[in-house]
């Protein structure tokens, strides 16, 4: 079955006896792995949606916001759409033993730097079952091992998911532990996890920042940090006000509840009271609750603007809800994105290239975009297929988790019988 009935520590044992398969496994047989998948998941998609709507009427779920009942839900659709990523996936390139860098050394031995899978990688995530797909997708592809951790109210929908995964590897000849499912435990279950030195290489939550916290309160593994997006859209002196007004609404509402969603509009002085009616009415019209700073109130004709407290500008709302702040010119923006961003997708709309590229180059983020929306800063738009998550840190790997930020590196030196004098 996919969700183990065995110990943390077991089933990490379990993954890494995997790993060791799976590294070594040929191209051949992971695509075949992922091809099964795919096949799987679109002639059991009435049964994946079904164990979705169990959990989606569990009481455990009861108490969701609007934004995390829609990352729950599966619909015939999103199931497709998984099944999608998974052939993508496997029509990419295989990232393990790809040669990173070589040079013949003065001693005369031949070095090579070439890439290969990190072993076990664990990723905790929130409501999200399709998380379970991607995960697996990446994993299988970049020839690791994985344990999964998902919500307890997606207990039904992941257990469906992993145990198709499990079913593809097994068909393919593979070790079916190289994908495991613990369900969702509690916080007992995290700690363990989160210290399994030796058998975990990589731990990746995925989460909100209640969870990056207690991750953070009892690590002892290496971890990336899938993290929030506070996000924003600046519309310069210089914008395209079409333009500027499509970007704005597509990087609200296109899907509120996800983390490249964008949470604050700025605008520019010089614009604002031309351009902030229109873009706020299309706001309001679709639904956002708008709040502001004193200018943008000002700015906003007949749009209704609440008071923003300090706290606005640093939330992430995952939801219909928007912060609007005017600003002088694009260094002022800059300072605002860097004081209240979290690194994730900042975007700016303008037709000055020098500005631009200011903003490109002053912003602190993982993706930055120009003249278009942060919407687009995920694995599948990237070409990855599929992502684990978003990491806004700077160390191994930033922006979208695919599957060469599933890899580290070895050096091959081979010689002729050199010896070090």
């Amino acid at each position: 079955m996919a969700v183990t009935e065995s110990t943390v520590t077991e089933s990490c044992a379990a993954a890494k006896r995997a790993a060791r398969a799976i590294a070594t496994a040929s191209t051949e047989a992971k695509n075949a792995a992922l091809e099964a998948t795919a096949r799987l998941l679109e002639e059991r998609s009435g049964d994946i949606v079904g164990a979705n709507a169990g959990d989606l009427a569990d009481e455990r779920a009861a108490g969701l916001t609007d934004a995390l009942r829609d990352r729950l839900r599966l619909t015939p659709e999103r199931v497709s759409g998984m099944a999608e990523g998974v052939r993508v996936v496997a029509g990419l390139d295989d990232p393990v033993g790809e040669e990173l860098e070589q040079k013949t050394l003065a001693s005369g031995l031949d070095l090579r730097k070439v890439r290969v899978p990190l072993g076990v990688v664990a990723v905790v995530y929130e409501a999200r079952p399709n998380v379970t797909i991607d995960c697996a997708a990446l994993t299988i592809k970049s020839g690791n091992a994985i344990v999964l951790r998902g919500s307890s109210y997606a207990e039904r929908s992941n257990a469906a998911l992993a145990a198709i995964a499990r079913e593809a590897l097994a068909e393919a000849g593979l070790p079916e532990d190289a994908v495991l499912s613990l369900g969702g435990g509690g916080h007992e279950e995290l700690a363990e996890l989160a210290t399994q030195e030796g058998l975990v290489d990589l731990l990746i939550p995925r989460g909100g920042e209640g969870l990056k916290a207690a991750i953070k309160k009892v690590t002892t593994v290496p971890v990336m940090y899938a993290a929030a997006g506070n996000c924003h859209v600046y519309i310069h002196a210089d914008a395209d006000p079409e333009m500027a007004r499509r970007i704005a609404l597509n990087a609200k509402v296109q899907r509120p509840g996800v983390c490249n969603a964008a949470e604050t509009l700025l605008l520019d002085a010089a614009v604002a009271d031309r351009v902030a009616p229109a873009v706020l009415a299309d706001l309001a019209a679709a639904g956002v609750e708008l709040v502001g700073d004193e200018r943008a109130r000002a700015a906003a004709g007949e749009v209704e603007v609440g008071p923003a407290g300090e706290e606005d500008w640093d939330s992430e709302y995952l939801g219909l809800k928007m912060a609007v702040a005017v600003v002088d010119g694009v260094e002022e923006a800059i300072e605002h994105v860097n004081r209240h961003g979290t690194g994730h997708s900042e975007a700016i709309v303008t037709a000055d290239e020098e500005t631009a590229d200011a903003f490109v180059s002053g912003v602190d983020a993982a993706a930055v975009y120009v003249n278009a929306s942060t919407r687009f800063t995920d694995g599948f738009e990237y070409g990855m297929g599929a992502e684990i998550g978003n990491s806004t840190q700077k160390l191994h790997a930033r922006g979208p988790i695919g599957m060469r930020e599933l890899t580290t590196f070895k050096y091959v030196a081979r010689g002729d019988g050199q010896v070090r004098e």
